[in-house]
């Protein structure tokens, strides 16, 4: 018998009987993948940093520094965070693996090194994931977050609760695009994003997808997770805003004509930005695996291009280094 999605809603477009779907056409047609591939092996795409792989870590990582107790944000590299919000810690998408891969000797490996380990970590209470791709949700990563700390909350998008649980998760909340947990001054929110999940040859699109939405007394941040460009996405702010902090994907964008539908460009991304009101906004999605066919390199130096050709260089939307961190304190003067 055919699998059926349990969640299925039918008052919800983005569910259906098989699984989910983006509210959004797909552009991409059969053949498309191969096209891609055969392409890109063609150009030996992607071409190394312009300056090379060392000097590209030299300039963009540096080790994170956990110290202090204040309110405070770190970018881990590629769309992987830590918050520090009234001495609780929060994982999003903490891939630190060698590979975004099923496989430890083949797939996508790490080009920058992770900028922390999880026993560095003093305590963990939330991991966040937006969705099941081997970049974002590593079962390595997460089999040490239980062992290190078992009480921990994982907090999923539909159909991935079983996924945590059967590696020895206690605690898994699932939750449906704008459902939202709420712990004390903490309220954590499932938003849209436009994208898609697979994990093996026969689950695509079994479980959801999602961006968040964290809100706490010093906080109110949208991290849109793995994304392409949708003038839908405006809703979150809308609903949800005004921002004081967001994240939004700038890489894994090349070639445009077949990544277009999964993962947004610099310039959408700076559109996505001007339409939330400018908040100071952290790019994600890029530094760390070669996914896509621009270098690892190109994705700061496009952002860049396309913040000047927008007429708003206000320097709220610039590339941080792996590892960096900001107070949460500086950024509400910032955006002030």
């Amino acid at each position: 018998m055919a699998w059926q999605n349990p969640w299925y809603d039918g008052s919800k477009a983005h569910h259906t009987p098989e699984g989910f779907r983006n509210l959004e056409p797909d552009p991409r047609q059969p053949g498309d993948l191969d096209r891609w591939r055969k392409e890109r092996k063609a150009a030996g795409l992607p071409f190394p940093p312009q300056a090379g792989y060392d000097d590209f870590q030299t300039r963009w990582w540096q080790r994170a520094d956990l110290s202090g107790v204040d309110d405070r944000v770190w970018w881990l590299g590629h769309a992987a965070m830590l918050l520090r919000l009234s001495q609780r810690y929060l994982l999003i998408d903490p891939a630190l693996s060698t590979r975004a891969s099923p496989l430890p000797f083949a797939g996508p490996k790490r080009k920058t090194p992770p900028p922390l380990r999880i026993h560095d970590l003093p305590r963990l209470d939330y991991v966040l994931i937006s969705h099941n791709h081997y970049d974002h949700l590593d079962s390595a990563t997460v089999r040490r977050i239980i062992r290190r700390f078992p009480d921990v909350t994982f907090v999923v998008p539909l159909g991935l609760q079983g996924w945590f649980t059967r590696r020895g998760a206690r605690h898994v909340r699932q939750l449906d695009w704008w459902q939202s947990l709420e712990q004390e001054e903490l309220s954590l929110t499932a938003v849209p994003a436009r994208h898609w999940s697979m994990r093996t040859l026969y689950d695509r699109n079994r479980s959801l997808w999602c961006g968040w939405v964290v809100r706490s007394p010093s906080l109110n941040f949208w991290f849109s997770g793995d994304s392409g460009f949708s003038e839908n996405l405006a809703e979150i702010p809308r609903r949800l805003g005004p921002f004081n902090l967001a994240a939004l994907p700038i890489g894994a964008y090349a070639p445009k004509w077949f990544m277009q539908s999964s993962h947004m460009d610099p310039d959408h991304a700076v559109s996505l930005w001007r339409v939330m009101g400018q908040p100071l906004t952290l790019p994600i999605h890029w530094g760390v695996f070669e996914l896509a066919d621009e270098s690892l390199d190109e994705p700061p130096a496009e952002l860049s291009r396309a913040i000047q050709r927008s007429g708003e260089d206000n320097g709220r939307f610039a590339a941080w280094r792996i590892g960096e961190s900001r107070a949460l304190q500086n950024i509400t003067q910032e955006n002030s």
